[in-house]
Parts: structure tokens; C-alpha cells; sequence
């Protein structure tokens, strides 16, 4: 992994650096509850992000060991994205900016139903999940 120029020595700053614009985020997402993805896979999502944005973050991302490139199964023109043991360690982040979200907007309801299962036990969840990603990415 090449070495990223830092801001500064601040854990938030420093993580920012790598996951910290909206879409890197957004990618981290769509593989933490898909599991897995191809190129035209995110470019489907309700954000409409753009092909040169999505091919910059894939390539961040992967640089930073948050994700993989995977052979696609059904075809040689296309890989599967997954999430590196580094990329599955954020779903504790992912699970509190849910849990922030569903105090102050209105959530779809396929969000709504997996809060209510992360609050009926957060640390089951999260640990469960965990277990999931990784058996998945493997």
C-alpha cells in the first residue's frame, strides 16, 4: 500500500483520508449489504454516481486495502468488488451513522427493518455481520 500524504497525525484525519468523501462511503455501503458488487452495480444506485467518480474510488479504495477485485464467476469482462477484513472493520461506523441517521430523517423502510434488529442487540449484530462479510469475501 503506497503511503498517503496525511494532513496530520488525527485518527479521524487520517481515516478520513481514505473513506471520508461521500461516495467512498456510499461504495462501503453497497458492498457491507450486497456483499458484493460489479462496476454497474454501483453505477445503479439511487446516487447516480459518475463513471470517472466511481472508477477514482474503486481504485482508492482498493489501493488502501479497503476493498478487493475478484474474478466475476459468469464473465471475464466483468470483476466483483468485495471488502477487505479492513473494509468489513467498518461496520461499526456504518451501523452508528445509521443509528444517527434514524434520529433525525425518515428512513426507507428496508432501513428501518434493519435497525430494528441492530437495536434489539447492537454487539450480536454487529458481531453476526461481521462474521458474514467475511466468511463471504473469502
Amino acid at each position: 500500500m503506497p503511503d498517503l500524504k496525511k494532513r496530520s497525525d488525527c485518527p479521524i484525519s487520517s481515516s478520513l483520508d481514505i473513506w471520508g468523501d461521500k461516495w467512498s462511503l456510499l461504495i462501503v455501503r453497497d458492498l457491507m449489504f450486497s456483499k458484493e458488487c460489479t462496476y454497474g452495480d454501483f453505477l445503479k444506485s439511487d446516487e447516480k454516481i459518475a463513471t470517472n467518480i466511481l472508477a477514482s474510488r474503486l481504485q482508492m479504495l482498493e489501493l488502501n486495502g479497503v476493498i478487493t477485485k475478484q474474478d466475476h464467476p459468469d464473465s471475464k469482462a466483468k470483476v466483483l468488488y468485495k471488502l477487505t477484513q479492513k473494509g468489513v472493520d467498518l461496520l461499526p461506523l456504518m451501523i452508528e451513522i445509521n443509528l444517527w441517521a434514524d434520529k433525525y430523517f425518515t428512513l426507507p423502510a428496508e432501513r428501518n427493518a434493519l435497525l430494528v434488529e441492530v437495536k434489539k442487540d447492537k454487539d450480536a449484530f454487529i458481531k453476526n455481520k461481521t462474521i458474514e462479510l467475511l466468511e463471504h469475501s473469502n
